[in-house]
């Protein structure tokens, strides 16, 4: 498990913008099944991609015109069983982090795993993700 000092600068990245915090797994479930869009953020401290990842969903969250109505967070390596949990619901893609997984109705429509983010920049993974939001939001 990661030392809290360096987990929750990059906790709050995203929850200083409006993400709340998955802590367990009956919240994951709560917040994927709400019968609406949930995004949903792996948070990592992998700097080569989770640098890029939480300024481009935030990006992709202030400058999209349809937005997911839930907005949630879990970090890897850090909170444990709600990540486990998250990951069950991503099956059957293998762990990611970071990763963004946007769901529809409890069922996931949109899935940008590490590999798509490494290399990419922060814009380039807003424009991907506003793509789904226009598809999947309302």
């Amino acid at each position: 498990m990661y030392p809290e000092e360096i987990v929750i600068p990059m906790k709050e990245e995203l929850t200083e913008n409006g993400f709340s915090e998955l802590l367990t797994p009956s919240e994951v479930d709560e917040k994927i099944k709400n019968n609406g869009t949930a995004l949903v953020v792996i948070n990592s401290v992998c700097g080569c991609s989770a640098g890029t990842a939480r300024p481009g969903v935030i990006m992709a969250v202030q400058s999209s015109n349809k937005k997911p109505d839930v907005l949630a967070t879990s970090f890897a390596g850090f909170d444990i069983d709600a990540v486990k949990k998250i990951r069950e619901h991503l099956l059957p893609y293998p762990p990611s982090s970071p990763s963004i997984a946007l769901f529809k109705n409890g069922q996931l429509v949109h899935y940008i795993e590490r590999h798509m983010i490494e290399g990419r920049s922060a814009q380039m993974i807003a424009d991907n993700l506003k793509g789904a939001f226009d598809q999947y939001c309302n």
